[in-house]
């Protein structure tokens, strides 16, 4: 008998759930850096487990939000939370019981009811086996997960047995996807996250949060290959310089890395095409929204 459904993983931000995401499915579905709220939009990976089909669902970090576009991804992660089937909550190992994780546990009160709840303690290979211990204690004292799972996602350590736990628990009945696909994100949304990541990885300080990459227009080529135009939206003039960097030397190398990921993602050539423009008030616009998967309403005070 098959079975189907959906997992989210939640978090505080730079937990690892991105990591994770792409460890479950096996490719890079979802971007990571060290950088926390690098996602943000629900991005779902697909995984296949025996007869189970795994739907993941890697949420925006939980934080405490500042801005409209806090507001909106904070309530895009418990969203997604609430829409699952089981939800799993993921805590760094070596900060354990933040103020944040508090303000989660708190807050899965509200969806525990029909849906399974799972704790996954991740980058255990910061901490001693006795503070592990002793943190899995602390959290399933405030909280009563159906089970806990000591989990490396950068490493897999664990990462099977996890898998394998959640397709037991998912509802019987057939698969939502086909068998082939790993995540059900449009290809134009893809080309811009990678392109995103790149920035993030290589751009400091606040600069990364005040940007956004969109896919202009994608065209398949009669050999095969796909021209792909993206342009980078920041808020100020001078922030164009930054991304660009000397004689546009920043943004060739993040191109080249892009264009390259893209086509061993893709399987074919592509050819990768950025334009730079100063957009003030891109976080205030509910189109940019829309296309990052978020509601606009919802990053209202």
């Amino acid at each position: 008998m098959q079975r189907a459904g959906f997992v989210a993983l939640i978090g505080e931000p730079n937990a690892g759930k991105s990591t994770l995401l792409n460890r479950m499915v096996g490719a890079k579905v979802s971007i990571v850096t060290h950088k926390v709220q690098t996602t943000r939009a629900r991005i779902r990976g697909v995984a296949i487990e025996g007869d189970a089909q795994i739907v993941f669902v890697d949420t925006p970090g939980l934080f405490a939000p500042r801005r409209r576009l806090d507001r909106a991804m904070v309530a895009a992660a418990w969203g997604g939370a609430a829409d699952a089937d089981v939800v799993v909550l993921l805590v760094e190992a070596h900060r354990g019981i933040t103020e944040g994780v508090e303000r989660i546990l708190e807050g899965l009160e509200d969806i525990a009811k029909g849906r399974k709840i799972a704790l996954a303690i991740n980058k255990i290979d910061r901490v001693k086996a006795e503070t592990l211990l002793a943190l899995a204690q602390d959290l399933n004292n405030r909280f009563p997960f159906q089970r806990s799972f000591m989990i490396s996602a950068e490493r897999g350590h664990g990462v099977d047995d996890l898998r394998a736990w959640l397709a037991g628990e998912l509802p019987q009945g057939p698969w939502l996807y086909p068998e082939d696909q790993i995540a059900d994100l449009p290809l134009r949304m893809i080309a811009a996250e990678m392109l995103r990541e790149k920035l993030m990885l290589r751009l400091h300080q606040e600069l990364p949060y005040q940007l956004t990459v969109e896919c202009e227009s994608w065209q398949e080529r009669k050999d095969g290959s796909a021209r792909i135009d993206l342009t980078v939206y920041v808020t100020r003039d001078g922030h164009k310089g930054i991304v660009l960097g000397h004689r546009g030397e920043t943004m060739k190398s993040i191109s080249k890395a892009t264009r390259e990921e893209l086509s061993e993602f893709l399987g074919r050539a592509v050819h990768v095409f950025v334009n730079v423009k100063t957009r003030e008030k891109w976080q205030d616009e509910a189109e940019r929204y829309t296309q990052m998967g978020l509601d606009f309403k919802d990053g209202n005070l």
